[in-house]
């Protein structure tokens, strides 16, 4: 055994840390991105925000000529991705006589028809500052006149009195819960202390559809001794609290809820009687459709039956949803436009959930004059601005990239709805755009399309394939869309089971399972045929 040296060439892939940033960024939604720039800008003072950027002297800055933008050219569906401007390194470039200004950059993405529309805007300008000069004068004669009344409850020290808009702010509507909805009622009526707080332990007590969620009976028993509450008093509360909005709540059972709602009814109402009945006795057979043993049970003819039924479904079964207090919204803001311009289906980018990012102007000046090691903090930060503004026009380039490949596969969706959609999985788009499947897969996620038959995920227009009797595919989508036609058309007396959808579809060449139809009429929420029969 002796030492030695021995030379090897190996090959590795590592992720540095701009691919990894520019990874993740691409698989954020648009409040994330936005939600990840407010972070970054939190801690480097170098990235801000580019819409009219003002300076601290309060001078507009002008950095046109370092910009970085993108324009997308769609007269005839292809992508050109034009970027002005120079990226440069901090380091590349350490003389005396150098000029910095190419490291400031601008990051704005602008839309082709942008130029067109100059001679409007200059022409909309210069009627403005006429109309606001003289709502300035008007107003300024006025706030000489009235300054006596003018406690700054009507402009602020930040707003101008020319600002029109400026005290009419959107106001958020306070949605109250069905608990504080009933125990405002319970306030205005003439009822004793004992009564009163028997019937507010009764409303802790009801859930948010409205119903008494526990017996009794289980109430009088948790209740200490020395109160002596019996259940002959929790049914009078009871009996108060059932009185009030909405109708139903208070209800132990959908057959009670039903029938305090018809018993407010007039009495003069067609077959109130009946419905009655039925909302006592014989509910699971109406939700059954068993409605053979129904004319059997209430003695009566089909068409009765049928005007008994369409009053007991227009009650509310669920009379506290109206109350219910949506914990979180989700909002969607979609990222990519489709229109047809020529009769060409063109996507583009939608400039309002483009961030406009830019480098700070003061302390990029500070930078370019002590370029020593004592500015070390300044160029890492400047380098990290740098990338951050570089890899989000990436992103939006990939997503734009991969949204027009996903219309030109898909434009007769586009044109005839989800019956005319095509197979599609992530490795042809892959192929097309010489980008790794993962990637695909990242544009996808939580970013969505506009389109004229409404706004979609990027990653609902793909789907599998089933094979037909011609020997082509047909997409899932497809088939669900069919599904739900045939449904639609059926006889609601007679509705179609998932063998005969199945049958039918098999006529049209497409042959699909009977378990597959119920998949996807399971995923369509549509129920079995013996739930959809109608009298």
């Amino acid at each position: 055994m002796k030492q030695g040296l021995q030379l090897k060439f190996s090959q590795n892939l590592s992720l540095t840390p701009q691919l990894q940033q520019a990874i993740r960024l691409l698989q954020l939604s648009t409040l994330e991105l936005n939600q990840e720039i407010d972070l970054l800008m939190q801690t480097n003072p170098l990235l801000e925000r580019g819409d009219d950027f003002e300076d601290e002297y309060g001078n507009a800055t002008d950095n046109s000529d370092d910009e970085v933008s993108l324009n997308v050219t769609s007269n005839d569906g292809n992508l050109t991705d034009n970027t002005q401007g120079d990226i440069q390194d901090n380091n590349q470039d350490n003389e005396a006589g150098s000029d910095f200004d190419s490291e400031i950059l601008n990051t704005e993405f602008s839309e082709s028809h942008a130029e067109s529309n100059q001679a409007e805007s200059l022409e909309y300008e210069a009627k403005t500052t006429e109309s606001d000069a003289a709502v300035t004068d008007f107003s300024a004669e006025f706030s000489d006149d009235y300054d006596e009344f003018s406690n700054g409850s009507l402009w602020d020290e930040n707003s101008t009195p020319s600002d029109d808009d400026s005290d009419f702010k959107p106001q958020e509507t306070l949605q109250i819960g069905l608990r504080e909805h009933l125990l405002s009622q319970l306030k205005l009526m003439p009822l004793s202390e004992r009564d009163q707080t028997l019937a507010l332990l009764l409303v802790d007590s009801i859930n948010e559809d409205g119903y008494l969620e526990d017996s009794l009976e289980n109430i009088a028993d948790a209740m200490p001794l020395e109160l002596e509450i019996d259940e002959l008093e929790l049914q009078t509360a009871l009996h108060h609290v059932q009185n009030l909005d909405p109708i139903g709540v208070g209800a132990r059972n959908l057959s009670e809820c039903l029938l305090l709602q018809l018993e407010l009814l007039p009495k003069y109402t067609p077959f109130l009687a009946l419905a009655k009945l039925m909302a006592k006795h014989y509910l699971p057979a109406l939700g059954a459709r068993d409605f053979t043993k129904l004319r059997k049970e209430l003695g009566c003819d089909e068409a009765t039956l049928k005007n008994v039924q369409q009053l007991i479904t227009s009650l509310n079964p669920r009379p506290g949803s109206a109350f219910s207090v949506i914990g979180s919204e989700h909002y969607i803001q979609h990222e990519v436009i489709v229109k047809k311009v020529k009769g060409i289906w063109i996507a583009s980018l939608n400039d309002s959930v483009i961030p406009k990012l830019k480098i700070n102007q003061l302390y990029a000046n500070i930078l370019k004059r002590n370029r020593d090691s004592n500015s070390q903090y300044l160029q890492s930060q400047m380098q990290e601005a740098k990338w951050m503004i570089k890899n989000i026009q990436q992103r939006f380039i990939t997503i734009l990239r991969v949204s027009q490949a996903i219309v030109d596969r898909q434009r007769n969706f586009l044109e005839y709805g989800e019956v005319a959609m095509k197979p599609l999985v992530l490795r042809e788009i892959a192929e097309e755009l010489e980008l790794h499947e993962s990637t695909i897969s990242r544009v996808t996620n939580n970013k969505y399309m506009l389109t004229p038959r409404g706004i979609f995920e990027l990653k609902y227009f793909f789907g599998s394939s089933v094979s037909t009797d011609t020997g082509g595919t047909c997409s899932a989508t497809a088939i669900r869309a069919l599904i739900k036609q045939l449904v639609e058309q059926e006889n609601p007396k007679k509705p179609y089971s998932d063998n005969q959808i199945s049958e039918l579809l098999a006529k049209q060449g497409i042959v699909v399972a009977r378990r597959t139809i119920a998949k996807y009429r399971e995923s369509l929420n549509i129920e079995p045929a013996s739930l959809r029969k109608t009298l």
